[in-house]
């Protein structure tokens, strides 16, 4: 007598959704083209408990855009409006940028190292921080100026045969993955206390005749090296009060 094995695909897996307190993921589209991938968008969102949804000079919202949200209206309606990234993502401590094409060489700098969403997951857990991530055109994506806005680069691995996606199609994969990332509370540095921090790192670089064909791609570096590093407050202080004992003792050699 044979082992019958049936599967009931009518009741379905939910997953427990974690981040919530101290932990808070924004989903940001820039220049969105098409009102339908802003309401599927919405749609993935609901699906897997987001709601914080900024839209960088979207398309019109028209019909196409309520029915692709279906029972989740409420997230496109109630979205954030900006004329600027840097207006969408004010207030995070972490801006993280998805993008389809990633580098592929350490010296293509920009784009790189690249982390999957499960490796994002993994740098995120038991930290307590708001985080923003962007997505870019459907049609080319963001580009080189407004990835070094960001501090991580994010990348889906998929076939090489067709690696571009569907714009809630790849916002689905990343907040699939981290629906259940649990938050703690390590408090990460504000942008703004980072941003403070790049300009004296770039203001030292100045002082000690750094050359300056090299001085924007090593800030970018140094971007990425301290963005995967998830300072704390106390940190980012640390490394400023260093900064400046350097500035002190070169001063007085002179």
């Amino acid at each position: 007598m044979g082992l019958k094995i049936t599967t009931d695909l009518s009741i379905p897996h939910k997953r427990k959704t974690m981040v919530n307190d101290g932990l808070d993921i924004r989903v940001v589209l820039v220049e969105p083209l098409y009102g339908g991938n802003v309401g599927s968008t919405a749609r993935v969102m609901k699906n897997f408990g987001f709601s914080d949804l900024a839209l960088v000079n979207p398309c019109e919202m028209g019909g196409e855009a309520r029915a692709f949200a279906m029972h989740a209206r409420e997230i496109m309606e109630n979205a954030s409006v900006h004329s600027t990234i840097q207006d969408a993502v004010a207030g995070s401590n972490l801006v993280i940028a998805a993008t389809g094409n990633p580098g592929v060489r350490v010296e293509n700098h920009i784009r790189m190292p690249p982390y999957s969403p499960e490796s994002v997951k993994q740098l995120l857990t038991g930290k307590s921080a708001s985080v923003s991530i962007l997505f870019g055109r459907e049609d080319k994506g963001l580009s080189n100026d407004e990835l070094k806005l960001c501090d991580i680069i994010m990348s889906i691995p998929t076939s090489p045969d067709y690696s571009s996606m569907n714009l809630s199609h790849a916002v689905a994969v990343v907040l699939y993955e981290l629906s259940d990332l649990e938050a703690g509370s390590i408090k990460l540095a504000q942008h703004l206390d980072l941003d403070l921090m790049y300009g004296h790192i770039t203001e030292l670089l100045g002082e000690i005749d750094y050359p300056v064909h090299k001085k924007d791609k090593t800030i970018l570096m140094i971007r990425r090296i301290l963005g995967r590093a998830r300072l704390t407050s106390r940190e980012v202080q640390t490394i400023r009060g260093l900064i400046r004992r350097i500035q002190y003792r070169l001063k007085n050699l002179e």
